[in-house]
């Protein structure tokens, strides 16, 4: 989806600032909301984020790998996709640090600033965020058309990009079962379906006195 349907402010908030040209003169960036963004998380295991993700203890997250997630859209935009698409690990930068970041990016010395470098601005976030340890896949379209909804479609193969699905650990485990047969019935996974034991209780532990 397009970064500004994402609910902090400060997404996006380098390609949509205003650009003073050496003449004195004010420009803004025309392609900057023709980028979309799919984001990823690098935390197996995090209450924060079934809490965030799963406010009714009913999500199914699954997992991929880098290559895959980069593969799975570079095939289908072809030669364009050297140009078009983009994966990077989120970095987590203070106010000022973010600020810096900003005016150093543009501060070009006489070269081109290149596509791969206007990614690069939606691949850093503020402190806040820091639990997330996020990846983003990113994509702008060289056509014009492809870039007017607020969401970009393509398609993939589930069963090669997904390699594993996991249930929430809040969910009872003889309803995580039967959604587990659910989704094996339904769609023909192949890969692991698991329910999570981030709250499973510890064994019984036995102290020597």
């Amino acid at each position: 989806m397009k970064p500004k349907k994402w609910e902090d402010p400060f997404e996006n908030f380098i390609l949509r600032s205003r650009l003073q040209l050496p003449t004195g003169e004010h420009a803004t960036i025309g392609f900057r909301e023709k980028f979309y963004g799919q984001c990823w998380t690098l935390q197996r295991a995090s209450d924060a984020i079934w809490r965030i993700y799963s406010p009714r203890s009913d999500a199914v997250p699954i997992r991929s790998t880098v290559r895959k997630l980069a593969e799975s859209l570079s095939r289908c935009r072809g030669d364009w996709a050297r140009v078009e698409v983009f994966i990077g690990r989120v970095r987590f930068l203070s106010n000022p640090k973010l600020m810096a970041f900003a005016k150093r990016l543009f501060r070009s010395e006489g070269r081109l600033l290149s596509m791969r470098t206007f990614a690069n601005t939606l691949l850093v976030k503020r402190p806040a965020f820091k639990h997330e340890r996020e990846v983003r896949l990113l994509f702008i379209s060289h056509d014009d058309t492809e870039a007017n909804g607020d969401l970009f479609s393509y398609p993939v193969n589930p069963k090669e990009l997904i390699d594993q699905v996991m249930i929430d650990p809040r969910m009872a485990e003889s309803a995580a079962n039967a959604l587990k047969q659910k989704i094996k019935s339904d769609t023909g996974f192949p890969g692991e379906i698991k329910r999570s034991l981030l709250y499973s209780p510890p064994p019984t532990l036995v102290i020597s006195l």
